[in-house]
């Protein structure tokens, strides 16, 4: 009898099927390789004929040359850290795409000479903050206020409350960051409590500034207190505000949440935060205040190391000059029309799915407006489903767990990936349960 292996095609003859040729273009050859590689492999081990090798590999290349899956945000956390924090706007995806090519991110097409790196993304984010002497953007907050810690303070003193030596994620502390750059923390008050007086008696010569950080990832309640920005602003040293969530002006659904105009106009000479949270815009730095503190800035040589790219100042930009971006449209939803939406996926589901629509309590994340609840609607499941939905094969969803039901929460979903979702739930209620890993 025949060994069948024989009959296994070669490689350049499936390499040669059109659909695997024309991939070579889209996806490299490495790709495509690889996934004929692995169909011959099957088709050595008797599991598919040797006429359904090329089927098998195109069928198993990937859509893009990126492992990064897209993802269906139903957990209930507006700017989730894990899944990538805001979500790009339109508008800022469309100006990704103009500014993958040649760009004139530092060029002056009308004298031919060249020009102020991202100038229009800088004019629009100093338009959003007319407060603001003077902006800069660095590649992420921690990089913008580890480039103010350069500029000003190595070897000098950071006056910074105790109780706002935060850890930021991953590990990573505001202190540890700090020192490492040179500069020594001159600590103030207790980890509740701090007065203005604590301040004022510590300031002197090596003084570079007083450091207000928002504690925006934990809350501390019961007997506290803390010095504002306007009591700090009237000492006679230079203060720092690292707001953190990136708010540029005050929304009403986070009466608590310190913005970037509120914080210069109480007095503070430079406000430092992040673009991918509140903002609602790419990873960056974002850095604010007065006009001869952002140039030394601009003009530091570590700011060259800290340097923002054209990508980042393209979806900046149209973050802040076009439409509603994602986060913001979260913020603004209306629960009763988020409870709608879910009373018509779960009406979509029919009776093969145990489903129904529930009110829900979403957050903000990202290290933003700890301990505010927002309210919100959501799909509620069968726990099983959740790994099967994480692990779809087509759109990954990732809900949560509350009391042994999946809510798939929908204020960070956009409308148009309803039926998306409902698809999803579909494809997993017909599978077999996965257990979790």
């Amino acid at each position: 009898m025949p060994d069948p292996r024989r009959a296994t095609p070669r490689t350049d003859a499936v390499l040669a099927d059109p659909r695997l040729h024309e991939a070579v273009a889209r996806l490299g050859p490495g790709l495509v390789k690889q996934a004929v590689t692995s169909a011959l492999e099957r088709c050595r081990a008797g599991e598919i004929a040797p006429a359904e090798v090329a089927d098998a590999a195109a069928a198993s290349l990937p859509p893009v040359a990126t492992t990064m899956r897209r993802v269906l945000n139903a957990t209930g956390v507006v700017v989730h850290t894990n899944l990538g924090r805001a979500p790009l706007s339109a508008a800022a995806l469309e100006a990704l795409r103009v500014a993958a090519g040649a760009t004139d991110v530092e060029l002056d097409l009308a004298t031919g000479r060249r020009d102020r790196r991202g100038r229009s993304a800088l004019s629009a984010l100093a338009a959003a903050v007319p407060d603001a002497g003077a902006v800069h953007v660095v590649n992420n907050g921690a990089a913008a206020l580890a480039l103010v810690t350069c500029a000003l303070a190595q070897g000098r003193e950071i006056v910074v409350a105790r109780g706002e030596l935060v850890e930021i994620g991953d590990g990573f502390r505001i202190p540890e960051l700090l020192e490492s750059i040179g500069a020594r923390l001159r600590e103030v008050g207790t980890t509740n409590r701090v007065r203005l007086s604590d301040y004022a008696d510590v300031i002197g010569d090596r003084t570079a500034f007083v450091l207000k950080v928002h504690p925006s990832n934990f809350q501390v309640s019961g007997f506290t207190s803390s010095v504002g920005i306007e009591e700090l602003a009237s000492l006679p040293t230079t203060v720092v505000a690292d707001i953190g969530s990136g708010l540029l002006a005050n929304h009403p659904r986070l009466p608590d949440e310190p913005s970037a105009a509120a914080a210069l106009r109480a007095g503070a000479d430079l406000v430092t935060a992040s673009g991918d949270k509140l903002l609602g815009g790419p990873q960056c730095g974002l850095m604010l205040g007065r006009a001869d503190l952002v140039e030394a800035l601009r003009r530091h040589p570590f700011a060259r190391a800290l340097r923002v790219d054209k990508l980042t100042l393209a979806a900046l930009e149209a973050t802040l000059t076009g439409p509603t971006a994602p986060v913001a449209a979260a913020l603004d939803s209306s629960p009763a029309d988020l409870l709608r939406r879910a009373e018509r996926i779960a009406a979509a589901l029919g009776p093969e799915v145990e489903v129904a629509a529930v009110a829900s309590t979403a957050a903000v994340g990202g290290g933003g407006a700890p301990g505010v609840a927002i309210e919100s609607a959501a799909v509620s499941l069968p726990e099983h489903l959740a790994v099967a939905l994480r692990l779809d094969a087509a759109l990954p969803v990732v809900g949560r767990v509350e009391r042994g039901r999946l809510l798939l929460d929908l204020i960070a979903v956009a409308p148009e990936d309803d039926e998306s979702l409902s698809d999803a739930v579909r494809r997993a209620a017909a599978r077999p349960a996965v257990q979790e890993r």
